[in-house]
């Protein structure tokens, strides 16, 4: 069992830049594939960026190049790097875990394949 709690949302100006944070407690021994996921008003839940213990990163299309995922080992900490930030940005963001198998493959950005979840963090963006 993995826990999750996210940090760093608030309220950010259009072009603004923001970075959440993510920290994992419990049993941080084994290995985990962690994402991002968002969830506005109204719309289903969707994916934003995964990395793999391998290293390997995927991004959603319309995102890519805006959005950056990163991890600090030492700290049991995953990061999201925003900028240019949209008001369509604007939703619920969550971190999330699944336990890693070598050689097994996924979809790295689906919801469904997560096993757990922190409580989400706001990004509200204003024009």
């Amino acid at each position: 069992q993995v826990y999750l709690v996210e940090s760093g949302g608030g309220s950010v100006q259009s072009g603004g830049s923001l970075r959440l944070s993510c920290a994992a407690s419990g049993d941080t021994y084994s290995r985990y594939s962690m994402a991002w996921f968002r969830q506005a008003p109204g719309k289903e839940r969707e994916g934003v960026a995964s990395l793999r213990p391998d290293g390997s990163t995927n991004y959603a299309e319309f995102l890519k190049g805006r959005f950056t995922i990163s991890q600090d080992n030492a700290e049991n900490t995953l990061y999201l790097y925003i900028n240019s930030l949209k008001p369509e940005d604007t939703a619920l963001y969550y971190c999330a875990a699944r336990r890693y198998y070598r050689g097994r493959s996924y979809a790295a950005l689906n919801p469904y394949n997560y096993d757990y979840w922190g409580q989400g963090t706001q990004v509200t963006v204003s024009s």
